[in-house]
């Protein structure tokens, strides 16, 4: 499933960084495999997208969060 697909208050792991130009980037960031992150908010037209990750908030576009491969955590309360 890609970041893109979430909506808002879901926790995911995140698996893999795809090929896009910010990928770096959102290493640098702290997007890295293994991660939890949270949907905290999505734009009222679908773009862009905040999430909590690693105790910070990062916005990024939906061409962006549909570079990043996630495995959803349904159960998951505490991030």
């Amino acid at each position: 499933m890609r970041l893109s697909e979430l909506r808002t208050g879901q926790v995911a792991v995140i698996k893999s960084l795809g090929d896009h130009p910010i990928s770096n980037k959102l290493l640098e960031m702290g997007c890295l495999p293994g991660e939890l992150l949270r949907v905290r908010r999505i734009a009222p037209f679908g773009d862009p997208m905040a999430i909590e990750i690693l105790g910070y908030e990062l916005a990024m576009r939906l061409d962006e969060a549909e570079a990043i491969e996630v495995e959803v955590r349904p159960n998951f309360v505490q991030l």
